[in-house]
């Protein structure tokens, strides 16, 4: 007698179920649908799904699928596990076994404080990939950014006021659907919201944040820790939509005043000051290297070059 044939298919615990594409063929074949304590009774219901304590372990060759929304590997003889996620879930385990009693000395010494300037650097590197259009990079420097998301959410599960990575996810959820009144009304209600360009949805956006915040200043919120130029741009843009009339922007012989208006002004045009910048500098990090590669080639010592051989070598 050969054993039954199971597929899992895992679904979000904290939204609406969207069956993943891969589950239908075993959908389509299964002789029966089961759903463990984990769904709740509407959802059961809407998947034509028996309680899992129904099952039976015993019928041979029965083409069977259970679904749940807490992933465990050692669900018996299952063929195939079928789930939008899974690996997070898994991302998750590591994590908490690295951290706890038993897994990684350095990991059970970090704190929010300590992990800090590797949030940072993991960004950087992200958006250095991006920048590069190196796929494979950003799969992995997205990864290092993951870790570090799921780092500080078990480092918050300890101590005062504690939250997991799963009460992190379900805000963000909550935010999301919140700040999407268009997409995710109920089925059914009738709304006059409508959002029909980027623009208009960002200026929503910013509506709805400042509304559930209760936030009393338009520049309440904006993070002070970013690069300079970034800051400036945010607090322009934040400061046009609340009406703020562009002579009372900084301005003035100081050359904090003097790079404050020169990035408002590319805010205003809709160019990203930041960005340009960056892009500058790393098109002028080239071409320093450039030179000094050139120099090198034709006998010359690229730490002892005179302005005379920088103007030689220079890229044209």
């Amino acid at each position: 007698m050969s054993a039954p044939s199971w597929t899992v298919v895992v679904l979000p615990r904290h939204a609406d179920a969207v069956l993943p594409a891969a589950a239908l063929p075993a959908l389509r074949d299964a002789e029966h649908v089961y759903a463990d304590h984990t769904v709740s009774d509407e959802l059961l219901v809407e998947l034509g799904a028996t309680r899992r304590g129904e099952w039976s372990t015993d019928t041979p060759d029965r083409r069977q699928v259970l679904f749940t929304t807490a992933y465990d590997p050692q669900v018996p003889r299952a063929e195939v596990i079928v789930t939008s996620g899974a690996a997070l879930l898994d991302a998750v385990a590591v994590m908490d076994r690295l951290r706890s009693p038993g897994g990684c000395p350095w990991d059970a010494e970090q704190t929010h404080a300590s992990l800090l300037q590797y949030l940072v650097e993991e960004c950087y590197e992200l958006y250095q990939a991006v920048e590069d259009d190196d796929r494979p990079a950003i799969r992995e420097e997205l990864g290092d950014v993951l870790l570090q998301v799921l780092f500080h959410a078990r480092v918050a599960a300890e101590g005062e006021a504690p939250f997991d990575v799963d009460d992190v996810a379900g805000d963000l959820v909550a935010k999301l659907v919140g700040r999407h009144p268009h997409v995710f009304a109920p089925s059914g209600m009738d709304t006059a919201e409508t959002v029909d360009t980027a623009e208009r949805q960002e200026h929503r956006w910013e509506e709805l944040k400042r509304a559930e915040k209760q936030r009393e200043s338009s520049v309440d919120g904006v993070a002070a820790a970013q690069p300079a130029v970034a800051l400036a741009a945010k607090l322009t843009g934040r400061t046009a939509r609340a009406g703020l009339p562009v002579e009372l922007l900084p301005a003035g012989c100081g050359v904090g005043e003097q790079l404050f208006a020169l990035a408002a002004r590319a805010k205003l045009a809709g160019v990203d000051p930041e960005a340009e910048l960056r892009t500058a500098a790393l098109r002028f990090a080239a071409d320093v290297r450039a030179a000094e590669t050139a120099a090198r080639d034709a006998g010359h010592d690229p730490h002892a070059l005179d302005a005379a051989t920088w103007q030689e070598f220079w890229p044209r």
